[in-house]
């Protein structure tokens, strides 16, 4: 499952201490080494001090999609190169992966990407300006099975209550899960909160939208027997409570 690029936040307001990724070292081919050498300059993005100018990172004013947790890239570089016109943000924190998609990144020629390599929680919190993401994707998410792990889990109430600072109303959320008790844990979870609503007629689960390429986790579970679960949310126009300040 995919459990990099992001921790689990505390509601807005609190220290975060609990992450939802474990940091894995994972080795680096000597071809992802070098891509990150020699290609992290122009398409990777640093913690900055401030919020970051999406249009001056991108060169360019256009639609922008945020993937969290990214993996080995190939869902965020199919939607780039179908989508030439949108921009991409992909945040990940394991090195191979990052590497994995600067050498497609390169082969392809796909100038509509930026990699951070940081936790998701600090730039959703701390590297995005309000407002400056149209879509979010959560795909495969880690589900944390034992029950003294789910507060690991990253998708909470906090976090979307994160996430809408950055999604202007009407910005889509995609969240997309294998494994069945998680599914219905992010269903309740959206439902109670005020900052998205179900974008499925009716509520519950989206049929498998033709826009989410299939992933290598999406495969893997599928030979396992697993059902997969989209969920597609629309950002509300609901605000925090004056006060309420990110953590992260």
């Amino acid at each position: 499952m995919n459990d990099r690029g992001a921790a689990h936040p505390k509601t807005p307001g609190h220290h975060r201490t609990v992450r939802s990724f474990v940091r894995r070292a994972g080795r680096l081919t000597p071809s992802q080494a070098r891509a990150i050498e020699s290609l992290w300059s122009h398409f990777g993005i640093d913690p900055p001090s401030t919020p970051l100018d999406l249009d001056t990172v991108f060169g360019r004013h256009a639609a922008r999609t945020l993937e969290i947790g990214f993996g080995d890239g190939d869902n965020l570089a199919t939607l780039a190169a179908r989508h030439p016109e949108r921009d991409y943000l992909g945040v990940e924190v394991h090195d191979p992966g990052v590497g994995r998609l600067l050498l497609r990144i390169e082969r392809e020629g796909l100038e509509n990407i930026r990699v951070a390599r940081h936790d998701a929680v600090e730039v959703i919190n701390h590297w995005l300006a309000p407002d400056s993401i149209d879509e979010l994707l959560v795909f495969f998410p880690d589900p944390w099975h034992k029950k003294r792990h789910h507060k690991r889990r990253l998708i909470q109430a906090g976090f979307l209550e994160q996430l809408a600072r950055v999604m202007p109303p009407g910005a889509r959320l995609h969240l997309a899960t294998d494994w069945a008790p998680y599914a219905e844990d992010m269903l309740i979870t959206c439902d109670a909160s005020p900052a998205f609503e179900n974008a499925q007629p009716g509520g519950g689960y989206a049929a498998r939208p033709d826009t989410r390429p299939t992933t290598k986790f999406e495969r893997r579970g599928l030979r396992l027997g697993h059902e997969v679960f989209d969920l597609l949310c629309k950002r509300t126009d609901w605000q925090p409570p004056q006060g309420d300040q990110p953590s992260g």
